[in-house]
């Protein structure tokens, strides 16, 4: 089964993304890729098949979260801008927090991204990262 890798970028961004998806190509298209608005536009000139969720701001980083808290995504590559303030900066926080909550491995930056794409891990369907039980969370009393 094919794993699926979600690329993001904020705009000021997505010129760097775009570089790194055309240097990644060969390996990027034993994936299936789903990105946010216009990220998704641009990636799909490169690569067939790319799902195509809403913009960041107009709720696509809360479908994104929904499908990692789905467990659908395998990966995730966002190349966000520290240096901008951001329209939609809580959805985006949301979107890291439920990565890490599900223990999804994800790059901010290309040098991370790099590391991923190059571990012996990344084509490997077998294997998938521990999540931690939050059952606890649900049981709790208030």
């Amino acid at each position: 089964m094919k794993k699926t890798i979600a690329l993001v970028a904020h705009d000021n961004r997505k010129k760097d993304l775009l570089e790194w998806v055309k240097h990644n190509i060969e390996e990027l298209k034993e994936f299936n890729i789903m990105a946010t608005g216009t990220t998704g536009r641009l990636i799909s000139a490169e690569i067939d098949g790319v799902t195509r969720l809403k913009s960041g701001p107009l709720g696509g980083d809360q479908q994104l979260g929904a499908q990692i808290a789905d467990g659908n995504i395998d990966y995730m590559i966002f190349f966000w801008d520290p240096m901008t303030s951001q329209p939609h900066d809580v959805d985006v926080k949301a979107l890291l927090r439920l990565t890490v909550l599900y223990n999804v491995p994800t790059a901010c930056n290309r040098a991370t991204a790099d590391f991923i794409i190059t571990s012996n891990l990344f084509n490997n369907t077998e294997y998938k990262p521990k999540v931690k039980d939050y059952s606890v969370y649900l049981n709790r009393e208030i």
